[in-house]
């Protein structure tokens, strides 16, 4: 049994050991919170204050956080678009940037859903998917077509408003296409419109993706003498097949022009009454003009090294495609093959990228390339 003495000295051992341990314990653990070091006599920073001198402070990774002062947050500030232009509102909207990817959607509009028992495009439909596989591939319905602009556009009503009041649906299809694309980029093509080749492969590995931000192909390029009995345009770029990066220029364009004629005829009262009409007024047309007047347009493109405007003359006859500025145009041949005139070779060749049946869709300018001759 311990004795009083040697209990005494047990106690007073281990009562020490504890409090020599606690101390070491306890000068390892992080201050709860730290002071900043000291800073130098009248350093003021931006709103008046004390403020750290660089050449005088250093901070370690771990610590550079916990003593810099965080700025106060700021408030996002709307744009007051009440005094921009259509096309102004159109490019803050929907900014471009043509180093970006271009978005994998495939978008298609038609009066029902492959889900329904009423859909007989179903190999066109399903083309795009087996050539794109991790795309988002949509239908558009009429009825979801107004619901999903009114989302997109609700900032730009003008644009809601002229949708709305385009009396005949084939105007409606025609403007759809560019707003979807100008929205949300990616490729727009008719309902009855196969997939041969997928996108990725209708830019030549030699043109770098990210300097392209549109892709079109020739529709009709008609060299003959009574070209204008049949076409609107002597080179004539297609609308039913139309890739694209979201806010191109191009889009951009165009969607003001149809908008503002709309709002114009809206007012007038006066709408279109013949086939001529649509062509000029949504169609193949005022999409080649637009683009043209892209080509020729100073703001896009440096015209003091120019030889005189970009006109039909060159793309007429192409092969392959052709890159000018940040568009590639693609030969007759890739978007209009099996015509059997005006240069477009057969569905085979390699340049040919889909295949356009005209079934799905209005059908312009002498039903475009049938019953034609050479």
């Amino acid at each position: 049994m311990l004795s009083f003495k040697r209990a005494l000295i047990f106690a007073v051992f281990f009562l020490t050991a504890f409090i020599l341990l606690r101390r070491s314990h306890t000068s390892n653990d992080p201050e709860p919170f730290r002071k900043p070091p000291p800073q130098p006599e009248g350093a003021k920073d931006s709103h008046g204050g004390a403020s750290h001198n660089p050449s005088t402070t250093s901070y370690t990774p771990d610590t550079a956080v916990k003593d810099q002062e965080l700025p106060a947050q700021k408030a996002i500030q709307q744009q007051d678009m009440s005094k921009m232009s259509l096309y102004e509102k159109l490019a803050y909207q929907y900014p471009y940037d043509v180093e970006t990817k271009f978005p994998a959607y495939i978008w298609q509009t038609w009066k029902w859903t492959p889900a329904s028992g009423e859909f007989t495009f179903r190999d066109q439909e399903a083309s795009w998917t087996m050539q794109h596989p991790g795309f988002v591939h949509e239908v558009i319905t009429d009825q979801v077509a107004v619901h999903l602009l009114k989302l997109l556009y609700a900032p730009i009503p003008e644009v809601l408003e002229a949708y709305n009041a385009m009396p005949q649906p084939v105007l409606k299809a025609d403007f759809f296409r560019y707003l979807i694309l100008l929205a949300r980029g990616g490729i727009y093509s008719d309902i009855d419109t196969q997939a041969i080749k997928s996108a990725l492969e209708w830019i030549p590995d030699s043109v770098p993706k990210e300097s392209v931000g549109l892709v079109v192909g020739i529709e009709a390029d008609p060299d003959r003498p009574d070209w204008k009995d049949w076409y609107s345009r002597r080179i004539q770029f297609c609308q039913w097949t139309i890739q694209a990066k979201p806010g191109h220029p191009v889009l951009r364009d165009i969607v003001s022009r149809i908008t503002k004629e709309t709002l114009k005829r809206k007012r007038e009262g006066l709408f279109v009454s013949k086939e001529k009409s649509v062509v000029e007024f949504t169609g193949p047309a005022v999409w080649t003009d637009t683009i043209f007047d892209y080509f020729n347009d100073a703001r896009y493109f440096d015209m003091r090294s120019s030889q005189g405007n970009i006109s039909y003359q060159n793309f007429t006859g192409i092969e392959t495609p052709k890159k000018v500025g940040d568009v590639v145009v693609l030969p007759i041949t890739s978007f209009s093959p099996g015509v059997q005139q005006m240069g477009a070779k057969d569905y085979d060749d390699p340049m040919a990228f889909v295949k356009h049946d005209f079934e799905g869709t209005w059908k312009p300018e002498s039903e475009r390339h049938i019953g034609e001759t050479n």
